[in-house]
């Protein structure tokens, strides 16, 4: 278990390193494509997830990052507080093991359906490696705000640039 987490560590270092940056004035300014204004290093900020019981639960303590290159790579990776490792999420996708989530791949944007696909090559729930993960963005307030295009996913997730 050691070993996967400094190996996905060690995939965001290059990732983040290999032609990341940080389009400030691009974001200010409102110009550029939307995959101009992805690139770059997020750190999570908020998750809305619906609950077992149907009613959603805004979650402010969860920590991740959210990283996206120019040349089209992308790597997330999201930790509960320990407190919080038996979710109670009523989602048909598993997407962590025992309290993080980790994936990274390959992404692609579709402007006119304002969506980023990410296409998973490796992940630490092996049953996403290969899987297409379609999410509808938005920016919104220095926010990049991603939620699933499935219609029986009930989550939305904020980040914020680092």
């Amino acid at each position: 278990m050691r070993t996967i987490f400094g190996w996905i560590l060690a995939v965001v270092t290059v990732l983040t390193l290999s032609g990341v940056s940080s389009p400030q004035s691009a974001e200010k300014s409102g110009a550029g494509s939307a995959k101009e204004k992805l690139i770059g290093a997020w750190r999570l900020a908020w998750e809305d997830e619906q609950g077992a019981d149907g009613k959603m639960k805004h979650i402010v303590d969860n920590k991740g990052t959210i990283v996206y290159t120019r040349d089209g790579h992308m790597s997330v990776q999201i930790m509960l507080p320990s407190t919080d490792v038996a979710r109670d999420v009523d989602n048909p996708v598993k997407y962590d093991q025992g309290g993080y989530e980790a994936y990274y791949g390959t992404y692609d944007v579709n402007e006119q359906a304002h969506t980023v696909t990410h296409h998973v090559q490796g992940a630490l729930v092996r049953a996403l490696v290969g899987k297409d993960l379609t999410r509808v963005y938005r920016f919104s307030d220095g926010q990049l705000i991603l939620k699933s295009s499935r219609p029986d996913e009930h989550w939305t997730i904020a980040w914020e640039r680092y």
